[in-house]
């Protein structure tokens, strides 16, 4: 007999579902990917069911179901911080408890509404940074490691630290809110005019534009640091604890205006505050880590939480941290504690065993859904698509990599979808990474987005360390490592250029790929993880010496990761890409001689920009 575990995470950011069968993943995946709703927060019905589905059960088959946080825990907090503002947070207040009364109080209810049954066990509810620390040890490739998990708020915790050994979990360090550094990072988010949860992540793009020349003011007077990583934050300049924003009118005096309305200009002011706590937030990073090795003695590190995607401050404790290897979950935000919930109850509660794998457990996050060659070929003929089949692997990826020396821009469809935020090539846009102009190509023609956001490069794991500042030893499988390109690889530029105008220079060997302070966002391939990627690469490596490519999600702005090739079709046929590649079907938009009419506004307007 099989124990089927599922775990959940919804109602606040990001709903997932993941599914355990005997501790082993058998899938993942966010509720975004089908609904088609950016970071959909509802019940992730769409999720759970293709988790049962992957697995060949029903729901009523179900042994336990672990949802990722304690709701109770965490009404407690939202009273007990509502009365000690009171009455400046009424307005917050009569916003924050419809929800509660009506389904958050009531979660068995809402989980056994949502799955039309009860487990056969029971419900468990772990801890929210339980949940994200189990994320993020449990798949790891070490038998024991140091875990830090930091994210904007669980219940109370904000920043956790603990220890994994074998099959268990102890955190033994805590941040409590209302001190955050997550919550500090989206503040500046909101004040840049990018939205909360979703858009800091540009603001990390938008940092190296600028200088930090805000980084005094902060420190002086937001965020008390200390030596240990722990800190405090002055609240009377924030507005999150009892108001509706992030910011107060103390913060806009502080620096000097309201905060940016979102879609207007950008100057070099918001790209000087993004330079300035991205260098505060990595000096946290590095402290923290610093103390939890220090109360650890653990060689290895496993980082989870909303602030481990800051994927330069991940970038920082690797190379200037006392850590020999870290490992950072893929999904490490909220969707993430759908599977470390699911797991925590495996190992922690259950106490059952773990196998540690050598390279992870987490088959390379490519854990969603997968497409057959017949299901695409009957698409594509019924939308009377010209495309070619190609027969084998190796005749697949000699005619991609022919295309992309010829700097077509592909769409990448290959395999189980990616469970997380990034897309680590399966859902993917790439390019190639030498051309001077594929950035500006695919962020205005391709992503419609913002011109400064970067591109992230894909190297073979074999070559890393030749273009880039990472050591042999190390590699960054799911995009969350930011690494300088090394010396002899850049070229000089004008350093009195200031702001977008560094846009415009040609930085390296690799222009498309290399952001204005010579860093890049790395991910590292494998014939393990990705084995038709990795062919690939070796085959344009072969065509042109260069083991490098641009890796970007397969979106537009605003628009989820598609899921299905119909997705991945509307999106080649609704954007200025060259060719589409949906496994073995190569789609060359020049071989098209009835090509399908689509509103392009329409399709764009579809989407939430954020």
């Amino acid at each position: 007999m099989h124990t089927y575990v599922l775990g959940i995470s919804a109602y606040y950011h990001d709903s997932a579902a993941s599914l355990l069968c005997d501790g082993v993943v058998v899938a993942a995946a966010q509720e975004e990917r089908f609904t088609r709703k950016k970071h959909d927060a509802g019940f992730p019905l769409k999720s759970v069911e293709f988790c049962l589905q992957q697995a060949g059960i029903a729901a009523k088959d179900l042994d336990f179901v672990a949802f990722y946080d304690k709701p109770l825990m965490k009404f407690h907090r939202l009273l007990e911080t509502y009365l000690a503002h009171a009455p400046f947070g009424i307005r917050s207040f009569r916003l924050a408890m419809p929800s509660w009364m009506s389904s958050k109080l009531h979660m068995r209810r809402e989980l056994t509404k949502g799955l039309g049954c009860r487990p056969k066990n029971q419900f468990v509810f772990p801890e929210h940074h339980e949940s994200h620390a189990a994320s993020a040890f449990y798949p790891s490739p070490f038998e024991d490691a140091a875990v830090l998990t930091m994210d904007g708020v669980g219940e109370w915790a904000t920043t956790s630290i603990g220890i994994g050994e074998g099959n268990c979990l102890n955190l033994t360090h805590e941040i409590r809110f209302p001190h955050s550094l997550g919550l500090l990072y989206s503040a500046f988010t909101y004040y840049c005019g990018f939205k909360v949860n979703s858009g800091e992540y540009k603001l990390m793009g938008l940092a190296p534009y600028g200088e930090p020349r805000f980084e005094k003011l902060i420190r002086e007077h937001l965020i008390d640091i200390r030596a240990d990583g722990s800190y405090r934050l002055d609240q009377s300049y924030f507005d999150y604890c009892a108001g509706v924003t992030m910011t107060g009118p103390k913060f806009h005096a502080l620096f000097g205006s309201a905060p940016r309305k979102p879609e207007s200009p950008l100057d070099q002011r918001h790209m000087d505050l993004a330079a300035s706590i991205q260098k505060v937030t990595e000096d946290v990073m590095l402290k923290t880590a610093r103390f939890a090795h220090q109360i650890t003695g653990k060689k290895n590190l496993c980082l989870a939480g909303g602030v481990a995607l800051n994927c330069v401050g991940n970038g920082v404790i690797l190379r200037e941290g006392p850590f020999d290897n870290i490992w950072i979950q893929p999904a490490a935000g909220d969707a993430g504690g759908a599977l470390g919930a699911a797991s925590f109850l495996w190992h922690q509660l259950l106490d059952k065993p773990r196998t540690v794998q050598a390279i992870d457990s987490q088959r390379g996050s490519l854990l969603g859904p997968k497409y057959e060659a017949k299901e695409i070929r009957d698409l594509l003929q019924s939308q009377q698509v010209t495309f070619e089949e190609l027969a084998t692997e190796p005749a697949l990826a000699d005619r991609v990599a022919e295309l992309i020396e010829q700097e077509n821009v592909i769409g990448w469809f290959q395999g189980p979808m990616e469970f997380g935020p990034r897309a680590l090539g399966s859902r993917s846009i790439i390019g190639d990474a030498r051309s001077p102009k594929m950035q500006s190509v695919m962020n205005l023609k391709i992503k419609f987005r913002e011109s400064f956001r970067p591109f992230a490069p894909i190297v073979l794991r074999e070559d890393a360390s030749e273009y880039f500042d990472i050591k042999p030893q190390h590699d960054s499988p799911y995009m969350l490592i930011v690494a300088p390109v090394r010396e002899d690889k850049r070229k000089p530029v004008d350093t009195l250029a200031t702001g977008l105008d560094k846009l415009k220079q040609l930085r390296s060997v690799i222009p498309a790929v290399t952001h204005v302070d010579y860093s890049a966002r790395l991910q590292t391939v494998d014939s393990e993880r990705n084995p038709r990627l990795a062919a690939l690469m070796r085959s344009f490596k072969r065509r042109t010496g260069c083991p490098v490519l641009i890796n970007t999600s397969f979106n537009v702005r605003g628009e989820p990761i598609v899921c299905t090739p119909q997705e991945a079709l509307r999106c080649f046929f609704g954007t200025e890409m060259d060719v589409l590649v949906l496994e073995n079907f190569v789609i060359r938009r020049t071989a098209q001689t009835n090509l399908p009419v689509i509103d392009r506004e329409k399709y764009l307007a579809a989407f939430s920009l954020d």
